[in-house]
C-alpha cells in the first residue's frame, strides 16, 4: 500500500517511540513537512495515577520544543490541551477511541484549517490508534511503577532489573522517619481517622524528601525510609536531606497547629540521617519481590531513629553526615547502637 509519509510512519515505527513526547514531536514535523499549517500540537492520555488524571503534551512547531502538563482529578477532560491549542490558531481536535478517558490528539493552525486539512488529520487519528495504545500502555505502566515504587526505582524495573538477587551499591544519605506513640492512637481512634492523620504524616515527610531529589523506598506502617543518592558530592547530598528534614518539620508543626483547632492530639516524630553504602536492588521470593534497600548502614539509621525517643531528641544525625556539612549541629557523644558493633557519633539540629 503507498501511504502518505506520515502515515507510513504510523505504521511501521510509530510504537517504538520512546515516550508520548518523542510521539507526538515526530507525527507533528512529519505533518508538518507534508503540507499541513501546523502550528502546535496536544496529546493527552488519561494515567492510573492516585492524584494524576491525565498527561498532556504540548508540541510548538515553531521550536519543535515538546512540554508536558498535568492535569488532577476532578480536572475537565482536557482542559490544558485544548486552552493551549486555542492560544496558538484555529483547532482540530480528535479523541482516539469511544470512551472518556480514550485519548485525545490535537492540533492548531497557522490558518483556519480547510475541509481538505481535517479530512487528512481525521485519517491521520484513524493510524494513530494502534501505536497510541501501545505508547499508552507503556505510560501507563510506568505510572503505576512510579506511584508504588518511586521514580528511579521504577526506572530500573523498567530496564529489566528484575531478577532475585539484582543490584548494585550505591552511595547515599539514608532518611528513617517514625510518628511517636501512633499505635496508642490508633487504638483510640476509628480507622478513618487513623488513615487521615498518617496520609496527612506521609503527604508532609514524602513531599519534602521529594523537594528536595531524595526518594521514598518504602512506608513500613507509621515509618518512612527515603534515601537521598550521592550523585556528585557527599555534601550536598548530605545538605539535601537536612533541608528535607527543615520542610518536613515545618509541615508537621503546621499541620500540629490545624489538627488542635480541630481537637486532635498532634502528631509528633522522631527522624535520623546517615551516609553510607546501601544495596539497592530486588529483593524477596522467587516470585515475589521488593525494590528496596539493605545493608548495614540501613540497620543503623533504623537504630539511630530508635535513640530519638530516649534522648528526648527529635532529629538525631549520624557522624557520617555530620563530616559533610556546614550546618551548625549540637554533638550528643558516642553512643552503642543494638546489633551495630562500632558506637556510633551522634549529633542533632540546634533546635531538635
Amino acid at each position: 500500500m503507498d501511504l502518505p509519509t506520515p502515515l507510513a510512519w504510523l505504521v511501521d515505527q510509530a510504537s517504538v517511540s520512546s515516550g508520548p513526547d518523542r510521539f507526538l514531536a515526530e507525527l507533528g514535523s512529519r505533518l508538518l513537512a507534508d503540507g499541513l499549517p501546523l502550528a502546535g500540537g496536544a496529546l493527552t492520555l488519561a494515567v492510573p495515577h492516585p492524584i494524576i488524571a491525565r498527561r498532556t503534551w504540548l508540541w510548538r512547531a515553531e521550536t519543535g520544543a515538546v512540554i508536558e502538563a498535568l492535569s488532577f482529578a476532578g480536572g475537565s477532560l482536557d482542559l490544558a490541551g485544548h486552552d493551549w491549542l486555542v492560544g496558538l490558531g484555529p483547532v482540530q481536535q480528535d479523541m482516539i477511541g469511544a470512551a472518556l478517558d480514550s485519548p485525545m490528539l490535537g492540533w492548531a493552525a497557522t490558518r483556519p484549517f480547510d475541509p481538505a486539512d481535517i479530512d487528512r488529520l481525521r485519517q491521520v487519528a484513524r493510524f494513530v490508534a494502534a501505536p497510541l495504545a501501545a505508547l499508552a500502555a507503556r505510560a501507563a505502566l510506568t505510572a503505576l511503577l512510579e506511584a508504588y515504587l518511586g521514580r528511579r526505582s521504577a526506572t530500573r524495573v523498567q530496564a529489566g532489573a528484575l531478577s532475585r538477587g539484582s543490584g548494585e551499591t550505591i552511595r547515599a544519605v539514608l532518611l528513617c522517619a517514625d510518628l511517636r506513640g501512633f499505635t496508642a492512637l490508633s487504638e483510640a481512634a476509628d480507622p478513618a481517622t487513623t488513615i487521615a492523620a498518617l496520609d496527612a504524616w506521609f503527604d508532609r515527610v514524602a513531599g519534602a524528601v521529594h523537594a528536595f531529589g531524595g526518594e521514598v523506598l518504602k512506608f513500613i506502617g507509621d515509618g518512612v525510609l527515603a534515601i537521598f543518592p550521592v550523585t556528585g558530592s557527599p555534601t550536598a547530598a548530605c545538605e539535601a536531606a537536612l533541608r528535607a528534614i527543615a520542610a518536613a518539620r515545618a509541615g508537621m508543626a503546621h499541620l500540629d497547629t490545624a489538627r488542635q483547632t480541630q481537637g486532635l492530639p498532634p502528631l509528633p516524630f522522631g527522624a535520623a540521617l546517615h551516609l553510607g553504602e546501601i544495596l539497592w536492588g530486588n529483593i524477596g521470593a522467587a516470585d515475589r519481590l521488593d525494590f528496596t534497600a539493605i545493608g548495614p548502614a540501613v540497620n543503623l539509621v533504623s537504630r539511630l531513629e530508635g535513640l530519638c525517643r530516649p534522648l528526648g531528641r527529635s532529629v538525631l544525625i549520624s557522624g557520617a553526615v555530620a563530616a559533610e556539612t556546614a550546618t551548625p549541629l549540637v554533638p550528643l557523644g558516642e553512643h552503642v547502637l543494638r546489633g551495630i558493633a562500632a558506637p556510633c557519633a551522634v549529633f542533632t539540629l540546634l533546635d531538635a
